[in-house]
Order: structure tokens, then C-alpha cells, then sequence
């Protein structure tokens, strides 16, 4: 395929017919007022972008594609702009085309279990939306205020839940997606059952807005959970993880809904850094586990199956200590504890983060060979390596030593990441397991990836944006 198109293309001429399609007010070329489309929180990119499109329809985004498709202007699609790996950020003045407008909850069919929603939806108004109808929707991130629904599914986002549930995904029956050329694809389909060709949707799902725009979705729901437990373990070793994760499953089965890991070092930048946290246990331990179960009923017995497991867990020397949440309240505390991991990171310096993935009885021997690497690259630098065991997702991010400046630390940026690369490959697991390629690991993705596989994903690239308008310069 050809390189991306000029952006320079976008003349003044052009941008005026842009803003008859979605109104002034919603065509922005103020710099002050694209400001917060072109900044990601971490400050790793600061984007450009000719103009900030905010189209209020799948009609308005199907206008905006066919002409600059005509004129093969690039555009970069935006959700929540909460990504990690610059996905969503213009680099070279394209048109950023934000979903944020797209907002209505379109059906709720509480009986058949599935919601339509639109991709600017925020998460957390999604799970609002299957509430109010007594059910559950069960994708959860610590952004989930912020980030949105395209977003999520542009990145098959997971977090948390994928244990029980899995994800994003396998949470989504149909997808409304405006392709490169403006034709809209209405693949809202809730059937659970659709053997009729090509599975579409999958290609969008995780394709980060390469292929196209996703605008709507319809998503599955499920019972909403009345009785949970959750508690808060102090562990020996990661080593113990792997056993009390083997054994939680064998006791509760799939009333085990998360069981998220982290060291001691974690909880003491979250200790240090957000107000109002507060260490649960009275003496420090290696390793913790935040474990919750669920239950459709309020019989009690979500807490029998916990403390079941810790009991034997006990028994068999995997647990220190632990503190079963007493009240709603201390459950939100110990996920506080959790979800404050990546705000408590930024005041101790530069921190290089890696999101993989490996299978999960390697997590252990993983952490301790990319422990080492590390140490090796970069002496005193510290690993906090965190996330969801039961699906292998480590979020194995690395603080900078102590008095070592930020610039000189991120300087080991490429060494130390190809370097938990190789580990991960080697494992036989994956460097991106939630987060997405977008611009930080095209160069990686090519690395790691067989010939075939790359070869495959360009041509499906060369089939649904000939142009190469969509995100370019991003994934492949």
C-alpha cells in the first residue's frame, strides 16, 4: 500500500464545507479549543490536527468520510481520549473526527439481554443505561467516566471483568460502522446466532479506526450480580498467586468475577500519592490479591465461596493475612486501592509501561526474567508489575529509579521495551493485551509478527481504505 496521504490537502475551502456538515460550532480550528483533542494525559503525544469535527450522526460521519475520501484527506477518529499508545492523536494536521457527539442510547431490550448505543457514549453511562433496566454491563476500566464505547471497542478494551465475562469483544452481537468511502455498513445485528458469511464486525472490533468508523453497537447484557464479596490478601509470592487463582476457580467457579494482582511497591506509591488511601493490613507483605465473587441472589452465598477458598487457601500456607470486605463501603476502598494505580505512578517520575500478555501459568516466571532484564538495562529501576491474572494481562510498567532525572530513564525507553518483548514472545504472549497498537508499537507489531500475519492485515487494510485515509501511520 502506498504512504498516507498529504494532509495538506485540507484546504481552507475544504474546511468550509466540512463545517456545513456538522454546524460552526462543532468544526473546530481554534487552537485553544482543539487543545483537549490533541493532549493524552500522560503528555507522550501532542497532536495537529486542521480541524476538530464533532458530527452529532452516523450520517454526519458518513458525509465527512465521503469527501475526504474524494479528496483523500486523512482522518484520525477520537473517542474519550483516554489511550495510552497514541491511537487517537493526529500527528501531521489531519482532520480529527471525534464521536463524542454521539451520545443516544438507541434500544434497550431488557428481555433478549442486549442495548444499541453509540460510540460516544461513555462507559460508565452505558453501564448507567443497563442498569436502569435492571441488568448489567459488565466491561469495566478505571477510565470508565471518561473513555467511550468507540473507544473501547476500537481497542477491544478489557479490564477487570474479562475473567467472568470477557472482553470487549465477546460483548459486542453488531456493529454500525461508516466505511472510508462514506457507505455505511448497519451490521446491528442482535442475533446470538448468524452463521450467514464473514463474521464483519471482528475486523472493526480492535482495528483502532484503520478500517473504519465504528458509530453504534449493540451490546449484551447480562444478569445484574445482587450480592458480591470481595476481599483484600497479602501474599508470600506472585508464585502464590498462580496457586490461589487455580484454586479460587476450582471452589467458586464462575461466581469468581476478579482477582487482580500487584506487589507491595504498588501499594506504596498509592499509599504516598492519592488521599484518603489507607493500607488495609497492619504489616507489609510481598504480593496482594483483590479477589470478589458474585451471586444473582442475596443468600449469602457470593461470601460463602469466598471464604471458603480463603480457607483453604490458608491452609495450604498461600495467604499471610486478609481482610474480607465488611461493607459496600470497604469494598469501594479496596478498589480504590486498585484503580488508583495509574494516577499514583505519575509523581514518582518517568515510567515506561508495557501492556501484555502471557499464558497464565507463566505470569510468575515472566515477571521474575523481565524483573532481571530490567535490572540489567537499568539499575535501580523499579518494576510494578500489576493486572488481571485470570486472562494474563500484565501491565508491567517501570518506574524510574530514585534520583535518577526522568530524561535520562526514558532514554532506556526502546532498550527496556524490546527487551520485555523478547520475554513476552519468547513465552509465547502477546505485546499488547488491552491497550492497542496506534503509534507507539507499529514498529514493534511488524517485529514480533510473522510475515504472513502482516502481509494479511495490509491487504484487509488495502481492501476497506484503498487511500490509506484512516489513521494513518497508525498499527500498520
Amino acid at each position: 500500500m502506498s504512504d498516507p496521504p498529504s494532509p495538506t490537502s485540507l484546504t481552507p475551502a475544504l474546511i468550509e464545507r466540512l463545517r456545513a456538515i456538522v454546524g460552526p460550532a462543532h468544526a473546530l480550528t481554534d487552537p485553544d479549543q482543539q487543545l483537549p483533542y490533541l493532549r493524552e494525559w500522560r503528555d507522550m503525544y501532542e497532536g495537529r490536527a486542521g480541524v476538530v469535527l464533532r458530527p452529532g450522526s452516523a450520517e454526519e460521519v458518513s458525509k465527512i468520510l465521503a469527501l475526504a475520501h474524494a479528496h483523500a484527506i486523512p482522518v484520525v477518529p477520537q473517542a474519550g481520549n483516554t489511550g495510552l499508545v497514541g491511537g487517537q492523536m493526529p500527528m501531521n494536521g489531519e482532520i480529527l473526527l471525534s464521536v463524542g457527539r454521539l451520545k443516544r442510547v438507541r434500544n434497550v431490550d431488557a428481555i433478549g439481554y442486549t442495548m444499541t448505543v453509540e460510540s460516544g457514549l461513555t462507559l460508565a453511562e452505558a453501564q448507567a443505561a443497563a442498569e436502569a433496566a435492571n441488568r448489567f454491563f459488565p466491561l469495566s476500566l478505571p477510565s470508565e467516566g471518561t473513555c467511550q464505547i468507540g473507544g473501547n471497542l476500537g481497542t477491544n478494551a478489557g479490564g477487570v471483568g474479562v475473567l467472568a465475562y470477557g472482553n470487549a469483544r465477546q460483548l459486542v452481537l453488531g456493529l454500525e460502522v461508516v466505511l472510508a468511502d462514506g457507505r455505511i455498513w448497519n451490521g446491528l445485528n442482535a442475533l446470538k446466532k448468524d452463521n450467514t458469511g464473514y463474521d464483519l464486525k471482528d475486523l472493526f472490533i480492535g482495528s483502532e479506526g484503520t478500517l473504519g468508523i465504528i458509530t453504534a453497537a449493540v451490546l449484551k447484557l447480562f444478569p445484574r450480580p445482587v450480592e458480591k464479596a470481595t476481599a483484600l490478601l497479602a501474599l508470600p509470592d506472585i508464585g502464590a498467586a498462580l496457586s490461589l487463582f487455580s484454586l479460587a476457580q476450582e471452589t467458586a467457579g464462575t461466581s469468581l468475577t476478579a482477582f487482580e494482582f500487584m506487589p507491595r511497591i504498588v501499594l506504596d506509591f498509592v499509599l504516598k500519592h492519592v488521599p484518603n488511601a489507607r493500607d488495609p493490613f497492619s504489616a507489609r507483605h510481598p504480593w496482594y490479591v483483590l479477589i470478589e465473587t458474585s451471586a444473582l441472589k442475596a443468600d449469602g452465598s457470593a461470601e460463602g465461596l469466598l471464604t471458603g477458598a480463603l480457607e483453604t487457601a490458608t491452609e495450604q500456607g498461600l495467604i499471610l493475612d486478609a481482610v474480607l470486605a465488611g461493607s459496600l463501603t470497604q469494598a469501594r476502598d479496596f478498589w480504590r486501592l486498585r484503580e488508583s494505580i495509574s494516577e499514583a505512578q505519575k509523581p514518582e517520575g518517568g515510567n515506561i509501561k508495557n501492556d501484555v500478555s502471557v499464558p497464565i501459568s507463566k505470569i510468575p516466571a515472566f515477571i521474575a526474567e523481565a524483573n532481571a532484564a530490567v535490572e540489567r538495562i537499568c539499575p535501580g529501576a523499579r518494576p510494578l508489575p500489576l493486572g488481571h491474572f485470570g486472562d494474563g494481562n500484565v501491565h508491567y510498567n517501570i518506574a524510574q529509579p530514585v534520583g535518577m532525572a526522568k530524561e535520562a530513564f526514558l532514554a532506556h525507553w526502546d532498550t527496556i521495551v524490546r527487551a520485555v518483548h523478547d520475554i513476552v514472545v519468547a513465552y509465547g504472549g502477546s505485546i499488547s493485551a488491552e491497550h492497542g497498537i496506534g503509534f507507539m508499537k507499529r514498529a514493534e507489531l511488524a517485529r514480533v509478527k510473522g510475515e504472513v500475519q502482516m502481509d494479511l492485515m495490509r491487504r484487509i487494510k488495502a481492501a476497506l481504505d484503498p487511500k490509506g485515509i484512516l489513521n494513518p501511520g497508525k498499527v500498520v
